[in-house]
Formats: C-alpha cells, sequence, structure tokens
C-alpha cells in the first residue's frame, strides 16, 4: 500500500455548465477540508472564482487559473505534489488527469493518480474498454458497437437496427449524443458526438427507450470494502438523461429481489474496476407488465430481449461514473452520507471502517444508510427563458439544475420539489389552456412525450379521468407514480367540492398540499388557510436526516417537514438568525449566491449567532450537513419560511417570544422577494429594511427616489399597462429599454425598436414582474461599469469599480467585467463613488448593494491595452441603471480580487457593527496592482433552437475568472478559461450589422495583423476590403448557392464568427443559423463587437507568458 501523501492537488470543475454544476464545488469543498482533517497540505486549482472551494481558507494553496494542461503542469512543477485527485472535478477533472498522465507530466514530476487508477478511468470512460470489462465479468450490456467515423457508424446501424443511442465518450451531460430514429439522425447525431468526445469515439447502443432506469452510489475502499449508499429511481424510463429526469430515493417500484440484483451488480463493478472511492452505477431493468405489453405492442422491444418468464431478471448495465457525479451530490444530501468527505480519505489510503461517520458521530463509515422517508429531486430548466428552445428531453441533458425534497410520502415529497421550483405562475395547478381546447379529443391534445412540462401534462391528464395504466402505456412510467400523482388530483377533487373541515386539512397537508394551493381550491386566502389550520393544531413537525432511521442517536443538524407528532428540532434560547438560500441553479441566479449564502452562515457563527440555513437545492455547499448550526431542506416560499421561523422561535427567560430575524440580502432574488411578505407579517429582517428593499427593487418608487436626491437615471417612467408605455416610449423616443421588477437574470428585459415591439414585450414583462409597473426608460448605448459596496447604514465602501468590455445593452452577467476600471477618467469614477455613497446613505443601507452605471458620451469602447489612444478627457455624463439591494453574482469575484471579504463585513455591519470598528474607511478601496477579468460561460450546444446573441436579459450559465498583472494577461487566461479564445492561426468568419461597421476597423487590422484569413458576408466584405484587407465574399443567404455561411462554418474552413445584430427581429433571425451553426460546431461566435475586438486585441498582442500564481500572490 503507498504511503499517505504529504501534498495532494485537488482539480475543479471550471464554470457551471449544463451537465456540471454546483455539485463539484460541493464534493471539491468537502474533500479540502476531510484532507487537512488528515494532515495532508491540498492544493486547489479551478477557473471559477463563484465557487466556495476557492476560497483561500478552503485548501492550503489556491490558484483560480485556466484549467488546460500547460497551465497545470506548471502548477504541479511549482507545488510538486505527491498526488493528484482528479475524481471530485466532474468530467473536466477526470479528462484533464488523463491528458496529464497522457502528456508524462506525472511520470516527470512522479505524482501518483489517487483514489481511482489511470487504467480504471480509462476503462470506465472509454467505450469499448468498458465493454469488454462487462462481458469479462458476466454483467449483461445492450448490444452495442464503437465508432469513430460516421461510415462505420453506418455499417453498425445495418447490424444493430435502429433506433439507436449515441454515447460519446469522455463527455459530461450527455454531450454531443441522441436518440437516432432514422438514417439522417444517425447521421448527425454522431457527428456530433464525435466532435464533442475527447477521443473522437461514440458507442451505438440498442435503444432500451421505456426500461425503468435505475442508479446505484457505491463506495469501495483499498481493502475491498463495498458498500451501496442509496439507490435512486428515474421516474422517467430510458431515453431520458438522468440529470433531466425527475428521481426519487430510495428506489419505489423495485421488488426485493430487484434491488438485491442490481445491488449485487454495482459492487461486483465496482471491485472488477479497482475503483477506491465512490462511483455511480446506472442500469435498465425490465418495465412492469403494463410498460413491457405495451412496448411488445409498438415493437419498441422484442420478447427475447426481456424473458420474465425467466429466473433471472432481466437489466442492462448502462454506464458508470468512476468519480464522484451529479448523482453523488442528491444521493449523500439524500442519505445524510458525506460521499466526498469519506471518498477523499479513502483516496489517501484509510478504509472504511477507519472513517468516522460525521453525522452520528458514534458510528464509522462502513455501513449502508437507511432511509425512512421519500426524496424527490426535479430538474430546474432554463424554458422560462428560452420558451423557442427545443423542449423534449432525450439523452442530452438541459437542465440547469434542479431542486430536492424529502416527506415521509411520494406525493408530498413531490409537491414540496413543485413548489421549490420557483418558476414565475407556475404552481402545481397550472395548465396550458391549449391542452384542452378540444374536450372531445383530450389524449391527442396532451403533449405527453418527455419534455419539461411533462409533470403538469400528468396532472392535467388525471385531472380529466384518464386512467393511470392508459398514461403509464403512453409514457413508459411505472403505474405506482402516476397513481400517486392520482391522489394528488383525488384530493384536489375533494377540496373543490366539499367544506374545508379539520380532518381534511391535515389529509391535504400530508399530501403535500401548500397553503397557497389549499387557498386556490377553496376559493380563500392563503392567510385564511394558515390562520384555520393553525388555530386546528395543523402545524408541521420537523424531522432528522440522520443516515440510520434512529437506529443510532445521530448529531446532525439536519431536518425536513412533515405533518406528523413528534417535533425533532426543538427550538433553543440561543441567539439566532435564519438564513434564506437561493434554491436551483438557474441562469441569472447561480452558484454564486450559494457562496454567498454559505459565508453568511459562517460570519453569523463568527459574531456568536446560530446560523440557521433553509435552500431546496441539493448540489451545493450551503446543504451541506456541517456548513450552518441547523439545515432546514424546504421549498424557499412564504409557508415554509414561516413556518420554520414559528419553530425557531422561543420563549427567552423574561417570558417574551423571540423570533430569529430572516437574512434576505444573500439568496439573490428568491429571498429578497420574500422580504415584502416577511416585512407583512411582521416578522424581523436583518439589515437593510424592507421598505429601503422596496424602494430599490420597485422601479416605480427607485425612479421617484432618484429624483429625490438629485441622482440622474436615464429618462423614461414607471407604467402599469400598454398605453402608458407607448405614451412614454413616445416622449422619450425608441430604442427604449422594458425593464420588470423585482426578476432576476434580466428576466423579461428587452431593447425594443418600435410599438409593435413595444406591445409584444410589455405583455412578457407585466406578467414577469407579477403585475407590478415596468419601467420603460431610454436607452442608451454607452459603456457599463458596475459596484458592489457595503454599506453600515453612514459609511459606504467600495472595494473596487468594475468596467464591462461590452457596451451598455448586454447583461452584466453575460459581460466580461474588468477590475479595476482602467479606462475610466479621474471625474467619472469619482461621479461614480459620489453616487454610490449617496444612494447607500439615503436608502440606510445595512450590508450589500450592488449598483450598475452607463457612462453616456465619448468613445462606446475604449480599449485597455491601448489606453495611451484614449482621450480620458472627453465629456461623459454617468447614469445610474439600477440598484439591487442585496448580494450580486460579482461579490464573488470582486472579494477574491480585492481580498475584501465583503459578505463577512456585511453581516457584521446588519448586526450592528461599523465599517470603522472592522477596520475600513467609506469611499474607494486602495486599488490592488492587479487586472482581474470576469468572462461569462454559455451552454448554448445544450439547447438546440436557443439563439446565442447577447441582450438584456441573461443567458451564460456560469463564470470564469482571469487574474494577472497585466490587462493582457488576464484577458488571455480569461479567454481560455471561457473558450472564447481565438487559434493562434485561423480563418474568422464577419457578419456585421451596419452601425458596428465604422467601430469594425480596429478589429479588422488586428485579426489581419495575426495572420487570419477573413471571410465575410457581401455587405461586411466590402467594408474590410476598403481597409486594403484581403476578404473572401461569401453568401449571406442560404439558397443564394455554395459554399455560403453555414457551410464553411459546418465544414471547418472557419475557426470562429463574429455576427453582431441590430434590433431588428427580421435581421436577427437571418443571423440565426450563423450563430446557431457556430454554437453546434462549438467555436467562438462573438456577437458583441467588444468583445470580438478583445478577442483580437489579445490575439493580435501575442501574449503567451501569462503568471501562474497562487490567488494571493496576486496581490502582494
Amino acid at each position: 500500500m503507498n504511503s499517505k501523501p504529504k501534498k495532494v492537488l485537488v482539480i475543479g470543475s471550471g464554470p457551471i455548465v449544463i451537465g456540471q454544476a454546483a455539485e463539484f464545488d460541493y464534493a471539491g469543498t468537502q474533500a479540502c477540508k476531510s484532507l487537512k482533517e488528515e494532515g495532508v497540505t491540498t492544493v486547489l486549482v479551478n477557473s471559477n472564482p463563484a465557487t466556495i472551494m476557492t476560497d483561500e481558507g478552503v485548501a492550503d494553496v489556491v490558484y483560480i487559473e485556466p484549467l488546460t494542461v500547460p497551465v497545470l503542469s506548471r502548477i504541479i512543477e511549482s507545488e510538486r505534489p505527491d498526488g493528484i485527485l482528479p475524481t471530485l472535478g466532474g468530467q473536466t477533472g477526470l479528462n484533464l488527469a488523463v491528458d496529464l498522465a497522457d502528456a508524462g507530466v506525472l511520470d516527470k514530476f512522479n505524482v501518483r493518480m489517487l483514489g481511482t487508477p489511470l487504467e480504471t478511468i480509462k476503462t470506465a470512460e472509454d467505450r469499448e474498454l468498458f465493454k469488454r470489462l462487462l462481458e469479462k465479468i458476466g454483467e449483461p450490456l445492450p448490444p452495442s458497437e464503437t465508432v469513430h467515423s460516421i461510415e462505420e457508424a453506418r455499417a453498425s446501424s445495418k447490424t444493430l437496427g435502429l433506433p439507436l443511442v449515441v454515447r460519446p465518450a469522455f463527455t459530461l451531460g450527455g454531450t454531443g449524443g441522441g436518440i437516432a430514429k432514422t438514417e439522417a439522425e444517425l447521421e448527425s447525431i454522431v457527428e456530433a458526438g464525435l466532435a464533442a468526445s475527447p477521443i473522437s469515439q461514440v458507442l451505438l447502443e440498442k435503444s432500451l427507450i421505456g426500461w425503468k432506469e435505475l442508479e446505484y452510489e457505491v463506495m469501495r475502499d483499498a481493502n475491498d470494502n463495498c458498500i451501496t449508499i442509496c439507490n435512486m429511481e428515474n421516474l422517467d424510463p430510458m431515453g431520458v438523461h438522468t440529470g433531466d429526469s425527475i428521481v426519487t430515493a430510495p428506489s419505489q417500484t423495485l421488488s426485493d429481489r430487484e434491488y438485491q440484483t442490481l445491488r449485487s451488480a454495482s459492487i461486483k463493478i465496482i471491485r472488477s474496476l479497482g475503483i477506491e472511492g465512490g462511483c455511480n452505477v446506472q442500469f435498465a431493468l425490465a418495465p412492469g407488465d403494463i410498460v413491457h405489453n405495451s412496448l411488445l405492442e409498438k415493437g419498441l422491444l422484442a420478447e427475447q430481449d426481456c424473458n420474465r418468464s425467466s429466473d433471472d431478471i432481466p437489466y442492462y448495465v448502462i454506464e458508470v461514473n468512476p468519480r464522484v457525479s451529479r448523482s453523488s451530490a442528491l444521493a449523500s444530501k439524500a442519505t445524510g452520507y458525506p460521499i466526498a468527505r469519506v471518498a477523499a480519505k479513502i483516496a489517501i489510503g484509510k478504509t472504511l471502517d477507519q472513517v468516522a461517520n460525521a453525522v452520528t458521530e458514534k458510528t464509522v463509515a462502513a455501513f449502508e444508510p437507511a432511509l425512512d422517508y421519500c426524496v424527490v429531486k426535479i430538474p430546474r430548466w432554463p424554458f422560462d427563458k428560452f420558451p423557442t428552445g427545443d423542449r423534449i428531453l432525450g439523452t442530452q441533458m438541459k437542465a440547469t439544475g434542479e431542486v430536492m425534497a424529502v416527506d415521509r410520502s411520494f406525493e408530498a415529497a413531490f409537491q414540496k420539489a413543485v413548489r421549490s421550483l420557483e418558476i414565475s405562475n407556475r404552481s402545481i395547478l397550472w395548465e396550458d389552456p391549449s391542452w384542452k381546447e378540444n374536450k372531445d379529443h383530450i389524449l391527442e391534445n396532451l403533449p405527453l412525450e418527455p419534455s419539461d412540462q411533462r409533470l403538469w401534462v400528468l396532472m392535467a391528464a388525471l385531472r380529466e379521468d384518464l386512467e393511470p395504466n392508459l398514461l403509464a402505456e403512453i409514457t413508459g412510467i411505472d403505474p405506482w407514480f402516476i397513481r400517486g400523482l392520482k391522489n394528488i388530483t383525488t384530493m384536489e377533487t375533494k377540496l373543490l367540492s366539499g367544506t374545508l373541515d379539520q380532518e381534511i386539512l391535515r389529509d391535504a397537508k400530508r399530501l403535500g398540499f401548500s397553503d397557497a394551493k389549499v387557498a386556490v381550491l377553496t376559493d380563500r386566502s392563503a392567510e385564511s388557510v394558515r390562520k384555520s389550520r393553525i388555530e386546528w393544531g395543523i402545524r408541521p413537525v420537523y424531522k432528522m436526516v440522520d443516515t440510520c432511521a434512529a437506529e443510532f442517536e445521530a448529531q446532525t443538524p439536519y431536518f425536513y417537514s412533515t405533518y406528523e407528532e413528534e417535533n425533532e428540532a426543538s427550538p433553543t434560547k440561543k441567539q439566532s438568525a435564519l438564513v434564506i438560500g437561493s434554491g436551483p441553479i438557474r441562469i441569472g441566479q447561480g452558484i454564486e449566491f450559494d457562496y454567498c449564502s454559505v459565508h453568511a452562515a459562517w460570519a453569523l457563527q463568527d459574531e456568536g449567532i446560530r446560523s440557521v440555513l433553509v435552500n431546496s437545492n441539493p448540489e451545493t455547499v450551503s446543504t451541506d450537513f456541517d456548513t450552518s448550526d441547523r439545515l432546514y431542506f424546504e421549498p424557499l416560499d412564504e409557508e415554509s419560511i414561516r413556518d420554520i421561523l414559528d419553530n425557531e422561535t422561543c420563549e427567552h427567560d423574561s417570558g417574551n417570544l423571540v423570533v430569529p430575524p430572516s437574512v434576505v440580502q444573500f439568496g439573490g432574488q428568491t429571498a429578497i422577494n420574500l422580504s415584502q411578505t416577511l416585512s407583512h407579517a411582521k416578522l424581523p429582517i436583518l439589515g437593510s429594511t424592507a421598505e429601503s428593499i422596496d424602494t430599490a427593487s420597485d422601479r416605480h418608487l427607485f425612479e421617484d427616489f432618484l429624483s429625490r436626491i438629485g441622482i440622474p437615471n436615464p429618462p423614461g417612467a414607471a407604467v402599469a399597462n400598454l398605453q402608458q408605455a407607448l405614451k412614454v416610449a413616445e416622449e422619450v423616443g425608441y430604442p427604449v429599454l422594458v425593464r420588470p421588477s423585482y426578476v432576476l437574470g434580466g428576466r423579461a428585459m428587452e431593447i425594443v425598436q418600435n410599438d409593435s415591439e413595444l406591445k409584444h414585450y410589455m405583455a412578457i414583462a407585466l406578467e414577469a414582474g407579477s403585475g407590478r409597473k415596468v419601467l420603460i426608460d431610454k436607452y442608451f448605448q454607452g459603456r457599463e461599469v458596475e459596484i458592489d459596496a457595503v454599506c453600515d447604514g453612514k459609511d459606504v465602501l467600495i472595494p473596487g469599480i468594475m468596467e464591462h468590455i461590452e457596451r451598455a445593452g448586454v447583461h452584466s452577467g453575460d459581460s466580461m467585467a474588468v477590475y479595476p476600471g482602467l479606462n475610466l477618467s479621474k471625474r467619472e469614477v469619482e461621479t461614480i463613488v459620489d453616487y454610490t455613497t449617496r444612494i447607500g446613505q439615503s436608502l440606510e443601507i445595512k450590508g450589500l448593494m450592488n449598483i450598475q452605471y452607463v457612462v453616456v458620451g465619448g468613445t462606446n469602447y475604449r480599449s485597455p491595452s491601448s489606453r495611451d489612444n484614449v482621450n480620458l478627457s472627453e465629456e461623459t455624463s454617468v447614469f445610474v441603471i439600477e440598484v439591487n439591494p442585496r448580494s450580486s453574482r460579482t461579490i464573488p469575484f470582486i472579494s477574491k480580487i480585492t481580498g475584501v471579504p465583503m459578505v463577512q463585513l456585511a453581516v457584521k455591519t446588519m448586526l450592528g457593527r461599523s465599517l470603522r470598528d472592522l477596520g475600513y474607511h467609506s469611499g474607494l478601496y486602495t486599488k490592488q496592482k492587479l487586472v482581474g477579468i470576469k468572462a461569462p460561460v454559455f451552454s448554448m450546444s445544450k439547447l438546440p433552437n436557443v439563439d446565442s446573441y447577447l441582450g438584456p436579459e441573461m443567458k451564460s450559465t456560469g463564470e470564469v475568472m482571469g487574474i494577472d498583472k497585466t490587462f493582457n494577461g488576464a484577458l488571455a487566461k480569461a479567454l481560455i478559461a471561457s473558450g472564447l479564445a481565438l487559434p493562434p492561426n485561423g480563418s474568422i468568419l464577419l457578419s456585421l450589422a451596419n452601425r458596428d461597421k465604422p467601430d469594425a476597423k480596429n478589429l479588422v487590422t488586428d485579426l489581419s495583423k495575426s495572420g487570419y484569413e477573413l471571410y465575410a458576408t457581401d455587405g461586411t466584405a466590402k467594408m474590410v476590403s476598403s481597409l486594403g484587407v484581403p476578404v473572401k465574399a461569401i453568401p449571406k443567404k442560404l439558397n443564394e448557392g455554395h459554399p455560403n455561411v453555414v457551410d464553411i462554418i459546418v465544414d471547418g474552413t472557419v475557426d470562429a464568427v463574429v455576427n453582431t445584430v441590430t434590433g431588428d427581429r427580421s435581421v436577427l433571425q437571418d443571423g440565426f443559423k450563423i450563430r446557431r451553426a457556430a454554437v453546434d460546431k462549438r467555436i467562438p461566435c462573438f456577437t458583441s463587437l467588444d468583445t470580438a475586438r478583445a478577442a483580437a486585441e489579445s490575439l493580435a498582442s501575442g501574449e503567451e507568458d501569462y503568471s501562474v500564481r497562487p490567488l494571493n500572490h496576486y496581490r502582494v
């Protein structure tokens, strides 16, 4: 056995993308803490600044650098770790470890792979090697063939027959995969899969659509001790990626024999692979009789493939993830078993019987958790942002995040999970009116194919008395689940038709009905329902998630609500505060708000305050068992929060009832939206008052506020209806910006050019803002600037000013933000500091706020790399765009760049301490001698039919950071980490809007200077030629001959695309196929001229000599 390593390099997973989200921040953070407990020095590398794992206190040494082989080679050479732990960084970490080994870096510096051996990783990830292993150990796998070209795929399809599942090797979230039902689909999906696979390999597998999908989370140590931690059953049958499926834990429909058969197979597989640590095994299991017979009738199943009369249980092994996975996070939170913590200890040589169970503090980790409750996970999809996207679900994942709910029954957990999704105006009662337009053909109208809306479709079908068995035959979903949903609709009918009494209400609450849902069904207010149930003594109790179903006494502070008798979460007299988390990861509200919630909990503890945290997201650090003093896993709505506060309220020695204050500033828009309801209920809020929050968040109130204190904002007005909006637009002139109140990620914000567009987008904005007034203001195409500030009610600390590379009009979350604002004049900086201070003081902010400004006048684009040519004395004006009275997505970035602990300071000021007492002064903090650039990362390749052009509504799923002593070094790293770096030699397609052509001269000359071959659409080609630069004109319209613009993208002629657009919707549609082709080809596609110019300048500068240093060394 190898000796315990003294220093370990932990590889992170990079930015949040579809298929790889916050679960790896949780895993990496837990692993670093676990290794430090064992006296191992930890070195952490990740490119994502929004994570807890990249905090300097989590690992001993932290690098926020691009995740590439050259960068990691330099880190390994400098740090000389004994081992590398790649199994906690998702597919990114795993692939990097393989690449480092193949490049000889690990051998050169004598670094050993910890946990899972290299050959095991290759065997599990390489489809052909994995197939051979399963054949060797006698485990069944679907008929399949591995191919490396379209020609091989065509030949294999003749042998295997269609439909076929296409599974690329070494990819995440099913990237590049799909189900091919025709030869044309096969060729298209195989081409995408080969492009997505790092080893250009895909597996063609006989389709098992309709079979049950099961997962087992398994752990093994070096002594061959093996346990299964949890099994999970997908409600959706095979054919839907498990990340897009509704999942239950434990399985609900398996017989004991089926459960044990798959458990034994899982252990057999992990032993054969020699994995040391955790792994996830996925199975397809023959469906029950109803679905089985339906598949036979449809010709989707041959009797010999599923011989149910045999003594053997028909199942197949689908795949193995030889690492901590998305499902590992779910299994960990579902059971309370700290998978990543234990896996890290096993990786350095400990065995399961040597690892203490941190939950019970009385047993060891060599046990299989027991669950006396039901867990339901529902994915969070982004189609409220992208209504034109392809909503049909398949083998390529589309969800950005997920929620988890725990209760005693499937029905109750399911309803809780739906509440947790936080989709505007989409309760479980929602139905699309078109589904029931023709009552005589209801079944034909219901879209029962797999989609993000199917759970609502099933509920609608059951309300029309369609039989559960019939729905099971159509969908392939086991009838047990559909009967569970039928129990919910039966209770709905009872509530609709009967009198609400104590017995019915108690039964409804036990089935997971919210007060709001009961109110709608019984025609009363939610507050009156709440009042009635409290009078009747119908209150939730809270049960512990203890890993052992109460077999042993547990110390865990992890609870869920249910309607039973015994309450296991007793209140305490110790001073407490409730931190409201941010819910599921989604576009506009990502991991950065979990970062803030975690730091808020820690800061409260530092001040001697007991931190209580509530969240619904199983992927995050905030829902780890040891982050806060008490954790509630509940929906983030008014009912849940008030129930928790009731449970935490206790009588002090004085006889007074003390209600813990709520902390709403750190959970994004989710938490801030609860501020008003909490205030109406006369419940205390820590920090800024509900009135201050409302003034800043409500567009109408905020406009009046700025007018009173004499700070300019773009001309416009808040309106309540379309007629008022048209009048304002006429007064200020088009283009105008439509902005609803209390929304996240620029939801429903749009730049509109005329009356017809305004009519369309006003309806959307009013719905998104839940009827609140919408701001219509003049759109200024200036330079956008952003600040985060900490306020104590008197002093206002600004750690730094961030300037966006893209001009205003691109959402701040989709912009590249540069610290410090290199191109701002002294007067502009002074104005921004003055406005920020006055706003913070006038609003009496206590805690955090974020302000976005637009600088109008002068040059729209000022290049930081050529500042000598910029006239900083140009006459400009600064306008306030908006104020967010809470943490923002830039808090982790600015905290790590400047070293100012923003959240900790905010919490301390909320508790009454002054900034001066904490050692800080009012105004702008000392500028660091470095440059930091936050760059967005997009997941457009996972979302067919979604346009990638950038506008005021956010589209990115994650972010990376480039940091260096120079702008060019920081920019190069930000572009590399975000996948937007232009290759050193190549060709590019330019298709520019007319308004951008005058500003494109530097872009063209930089590309030409770098030796790029230029292709352009006709109008752009004329502009390029006028500069004396060679260019090839290409037809833009696809019916005007070949090669056209799409052809040269698809065939690999060009390495990048610049396609800028005007506000004209017809022009926008013309360029859609260009942008979509670039996304599908996975090449950089710039829709903002400013981003393209920055990338071209980086290329032209030839800055290869960027630094690679620990984060704290940049601030020295």
